[in-house]
């Protein structure tokens, strides 16, 4: 099973650009990142810059419409993730709880939809798509 741990720093929506974590910080992170490599469970992984450097692109009345960051309406944002293939739910869960967050930080988790997981018409819709097939 596929997980996104997606980190959401409370505070980072309205976070300047440029924003940097600490060096300390950013040490226990990448010990934590290396026990999921080493475990095999970990797939892929990415920060990313703060909203303030960021775009939406929204459909509003059937056409896109860009609006540049910062994003006054933002309550939560998303500062990294990880992607990882476990077991279970409960063991992306004690990897979640295994990370060295700050007091600031909370880790959404969320199971990745499978191809299989959808009903046979949806499948062959997706059929096209080698790459949601073959997982």
């Amino acid at each position: 099973m596929r997980f996104m741990m997606l980190m959401i720093p409370k505070g980072y929506e309205s976070a300047p650009a440029g924003t940097m974590p600490d060096a300390k910080a950013v040490e226990a992170m990448m010990k934590y990142n290396e026990s999921l490599q080493r475990a095999g469970v970990l797939l892929a992984l990415d920060g990313l810059h703060p909203p303030s450097m960021g775009a939406r692109v929204s459909f509003a009345g059937g056409k896109p419409k860009v609006t540049d960051g910062p994003f006054a309406e933002a309550k939560e944002v998303l500062g990294g993730y990880w992607m990882i293939q476990v077991k279970s739910r409960e063991e992306a869960i004690q990897w979640a709880s295994r990370c060295p967050g700050g007091p600031n930080e909370v880790i959404e988790i969320r199971q990745v939809q499978e191809l299989s997981d959808f009903p046979e018409d949806v499948q062959r819709a997706a059929a096209g798509l080698p790459e949601l097939g073959s997982r």
